[in-house]
């Protein structure tokens, strides 16, 4: 009885620690996992008269509180489903928010009459690039991985994808 329980309580201990050790691989990406795909691009319509935002402005932009390019141009706000990496990634950098603070903040604002409609969610790249291109003023956040010809990547704090420097992991 005591040699089964000490082969039984060996297994746990291993079950244990091999979970242990995989959750600590998962939840701390490799050099390497972090360094490639890692900076999400912040992409507007080819026609929008923007090149180079800060990362303030870019904040400004999809807090709602700049809604227009120029005079004639609204902004559209595009955001990914909740889940996408880009949507984590700007949570986190630009609104600084949980998920509940940013549904939270946006139906406070539409009930403010501060807006007239929340970002506009789309649920796939395919959908975020067709959006791109067929709504003039429309911005978005895309994996720099998974570029596409037809829009304008912006630059944050005058970096683009991939620098040094950007701003947007």
């Amino acid at each position: 009885m005591s040699a089964n329980m000490n082969a039984t309580s060996k297994r746990i201990v291993t079950f244990l620690w091999t979970f242990l050790w995989s959750s600590v691989v998962l939840h701390f990406p490799t050099t390497a996992q972090t360094a490639r795909g890692a900076d999400i691009a912040v992409v507007v319509n080819a026609d929008t008269p923007v090149t180079d935002l800060s990362l303030a402005e870019v904040r400004k932009v999809l807090l709602g509180e700049r809604q227009y390019w120029n005079s004639k141009l609204p902004v559209v706000l595009l955001i990914r489903a909740p889940a996408a990496r880009e949507r984590d990634v700007v949570l986190r950098v630009i609104y600084q928010m949980s998920e509940a603070q940013f549904k939270q903040y946006w139906v406070a604002k539409i009930f403010r009459a501060e807006a007239a409609a929340p970002p506009r969610i789309v649920y796939s790249n395919d959908m975020q690039f067709e959006l791109l291109a067929a709504l003039a003023g429309s911005i978005a956040f895309v994996d720099s991985r998974n570029m596409r010809a037809g829009v304008k990547v912006l630059r944050v704090d005058g970096h683009l994808p991939g620098e040094k420097d950007y701003p947007l992991r």
